[in-house]
């Protein structure tokens, strides 16, 4: 039997970030398994094709779509086209409907699509999120915290099935929405033979040959902590300090802010490159000598930190968004107290003061992520959860 799965993502590439490349990767291997017949709808931001195949016959659908708050978008309901294109789904023989992440619109979209119905699809609910939203405005989290409460809620409860990504997510949800300790954690795979693909930046490498080069990549918003990173460097000794740079990849709300916030550093010591796609970002971390992993508690498991680690950087990592999960102390990184100015300070001023422990954190970075972020390993775990589902139908 065929199983026809839709996924209705938050975002989807060519949109940055994690949980794009998440998705992206598990379709891709999820395809290779011809019993599953594979669909995504999501929103088209950026704008792009509206339709393509993808991979093994997995075939994209990226509906008219809006952003009222930066990273959040809304379908566009007042767009025939919308309508057309959400409507024509009603005419495949979906058996499950996969959402991701309950604050995106389109995650609610997901719900109503596979529940209201004759006849219900069954739902897999995949959660990616540690922590209530947080971004700059505080209307906008207090707006974000009442949807969670009601609507997020909902949408755990009605979930045939709900999967966390890392430990810190299914901490989050049995404090938060549901009282079940059988809920599974899978992680996601890391793509180990194409990052390993990729060449380190040689203009970055000759640019800072003298330097110790400090790296951070990801979206330029709240939870990521970049704020507290800016404040950890400017802590640093004047001796240390001069020695390093620290450059910082990525876009977002906050990237005036922040640049406002390096001051006197900005271009002297501080580096914005702006939006990179996935090999220019590899490229500049391989370059690089300490990734930072600044975060807040927010996100499931930093796609970035682990693909750093993958390079086999040494690590400096706050606990939260995955950190303790995957970084043992002075084993396979610095991991910190907690996300201050003052911890990410000391973090880095380990490592300049102890390079034996470098080389060592970043080799052993690299063993845990071969041995542990597999996706052959977490597809058969999905598919199994998939294959319950629709024969519990039947």
């Amino acid at each position: 039997m065929t199983i026809n799965l839709i996924i209705f993502p938050g975002y989807y590439i060519p949109h940055i970030g994690g949980l794009e490349t998440h998705v992206d990767e598990f379709v891709k291997h999820l395809s290779q398994d011809e019993e599953f017949n594979i669909y995504i709808f999501a929103p088209n931001i950026p704008k792009y094709k509206e339709f393509e195949i993808r991979y093994n016959n997995v075939k994209v659908f990226r509906y008219p779509a809006f952003e009222v708050i930066p990273n959040y978008p809304l379908p566009n309901i007042f767009s025939i086209k919308f309508w057309r294109m959400f409507l024509g789904l009603y005419g495949i023989n979906f058996h499950v409907v996969m959402t991701r992440t309950r604050f995106f619109s389109n995650t609610l979209l997901g719900l109503l699509f596979a529940k209201l119905r004759f006849s219900g699809i069954k739902v897999v609910h995949v959660e990616h999120g540690s922590a209530f939203v947080k971004v700059s405005n505080r209307l906008v989290n207090r707006i974000a915290y009442i949807y969670d409460k009601t609507l997020g809620k909902l949408i755990f409860k009605k979930a045939d099935c709900v999967v966390a990504i890392s430990k810190a997510v299914k901490r989050f949800i049995l404090e938060n929405f549901l009282e079940d300790p059988n809920i599974p954690v899978i992680y996601r795979g890391i793509e180990i033979q194409e990052i390993d693909s990729i060449p380190e930046n040689r203009e970055i490498k000759e640019r800072f040959k003298d330097k110790i080069k400090l790296c951070f990549v990801g979206r330029l918003y709240r939870w990521k902590g970049v704020d507290n990173l800016i404040r950890g460097y400017k802590l640093l000794p004047r001796e240390i300090r001069d020695k390093c740079v620290l450059i910082i990849v990525g876009y977002g709300e906050d990237l005036e802010y922040l640049k406002k916030l390096a001051g006197e550093d900005l271009d002297r010591g501080i580096y914005f490159t702006g939006k990179k796609d996935f090999k220019e970002a590899i490229g500049i971390v391989k370059s690089c000598d300490i990734y930072i992993h600044p975060s807040h508690r927010g996100g499931g498991l930093s796609t970035s930190l682990l693909q750093a680690m993958c390079c086999g950087k040494p690590v400096v990592a706050s606990p939260y968004e995955g950190g303790d999960e995957v970084v043992i102390d002075r084993k396979t990184g610095i991991l910190l107290r907690d996300n201050s100015p003052e911890e990410i300070c000391r973090g880095i001023m380990e490592y300049t003061n102890d390079r034996e422990l470098m080389a060592q954190c970043g080799r052993e970075a690299r063993k845990l992520i071969e041995e542990n972020f597999n996706w052959k390993v977490s597809i058969e775990k999905y598919k199994k959860i998939l294959r319950e589902l629709v024969r519990g139908e039947e």
